[in-house]
């Protein structure tokens, strides 16, 4: 039996529910309070931030993590993607939001930054970096 996203082919995935929810939790709120408070600075530069957030890691993902990768990339990228995300969440939703809302996203980010340390051991542990993306 696979995990929470596993493919069957590479095995059970770590990561669980709570991990998962966590981070796309906390994604959502990244891609939200981003454009928003860059919104009032430029559109232009709103618009191309939710592309960035979720554009990025649609396209490039670690083979084994995702069933899909469409451009694979090592388990590092996976990683600093994801990191990225829970930076502009925590960042913009001080930016953008109530205090209160602001301390449930950092709350949330550092809730998913606990959880998900299996996954991120599992994408920083591969053999090689070449292995992954050939």
């Amino acid at each position: 039996m696979t995990g929470i996203g596993g493919d069957g082919a590479t095995g059970p995935r770590e990561d669980g529910v709570v991990a998962s929810g966590l981070r796309f939790a906390t994604e959502i709120a990244a891609w939200v309070a981003t454009p928003w408070a860059l919104a009032a600075h430029s559109w232009l530069v709103a618009a191309l931030s939710v592309v960035v957030l979720i554009g990025l890691p649609t396209v490039f993902a670690t083979p084994g993590d995702r069933p899909h990768a469409i451009i694979a990339v090592p388990g590092w990228v996976t990683v600093l993607l994801v990191l990225l995300q829970l930076a502009t969440a925590v960042v913009f939703s001080w930016l953008a939001w109530p205090v209160w809302a602001a301390i449930t996203v950092s709350l949330m980010a550092a809730a998913t930054l606990i959880t998900e340390r299996p996954r991120r051991r599992r994408l920083l542990s591969r053999r090689s970096d070449t292995a992954d993306t050939q």
